[in-house]
């Protein structure tokens, strides 16, 4: 499913996008399953909460190859072409992670996924789970990506930079509710959180990163995975 204009527009402006389709729902019920009997089993490498129960498990591309098959799926790749362009690299360093939001767990601060325009990636998020505003679905501050000021902010928690906060810019933020299944694609240079889960219940996930393929470097990045198209080196020979 490809993006019209004016959704390509919405997403360079905004610097997010709820995209069009969803994935099929047994291979969200499959993700969901596998991603609880890795929790479960706390398979390494996993992040652990204050409770010292697993909240993240990392590098999902390299487990099951139930992941490697939502990541690579039409649903998200389709859309990513129009805006990353034919050749599509998966960065396996950044995101690759599946995240659990257990009930009554405190957010995430407002934070950047990438500090530097010069090296950005996109983040797609899947929904395994419905994400409500009650169970801490994702919140974003629209056009934050075009802040260039923040990127040296010299902490994770954006909200600690005093020149930041005294702007009112945190008091924009919109929250994103997405069905389970459902996909939205984010600038990793926006600011974003999720929020409190309120809820008996939980919120699965799981984040990946993508980028044009580099027409510089070519082949070889062992943290990277050519997930469409082929390589685009046009470095010069002579160098």
């Amino acid at each position: 499913m490809t993006l019209s204009r004016e959704q390509i527009e919405l997403f360079h402006n905004n610097g997010f996008l709820k995209l069009p389709g969803v994935l099929p729902s047994k291979l969200v019920d499959e993700l969901k399953q596998t991603t609880l009997q890795n929790m479960n089993d706390a398979i390494e490498p996993v992040v652990r909460d204050e409770q010292d129960r697993v909240m993240r498990i990392s590098q999902i591309w390299q487990r099951q190859p139930v992941y490697q098959q939502a990541a690579t799926h039409d649903t998200i790749l389709d859309p990513l072409e129009d805006i990353l362009g034919p050749s599509i690299v998966l960065t396996r360093n950044r995101h690759n992670h599946a995240t659990l939001n257990h009930a009554g767990m405190r957010g995430v601060y407002w934070h950047r996924d990438i500090q530097s325009w010069t090296r950005n990636i996109v983040t797609v998020i899947i929904y395994i789970e419905e994400s409500t505003i009650d169970n801490g679905c994702t919140q974003v501050i629209p056009g934050t990506h075009k802040l260039p000021w923040a990127h040296d902010a010299g902490v994770s928690d954006l909200t600690e930079n005093e020149t930041i906060s005294a702007t009112g810019v945190f008091e924009q933020g919109v929250a994103v509710p997405m069905p389970a299944g459902g996909l939205v694609v984010i600038n990793s240079l926006i600011f974003h959180r999720i929020g409190d889960n309120r809820t008996d219940g939980s919120r699965i996930s799981c984040t990946f990163g993508y980028h044009g393929m580099d027409e510089l470097y070519g082949e070889g990045n062992p943290q990277a995975a050519l997930v469409r198209g082929k390589p685009q080196y046009t470095g010069n020979v002579e160098y």
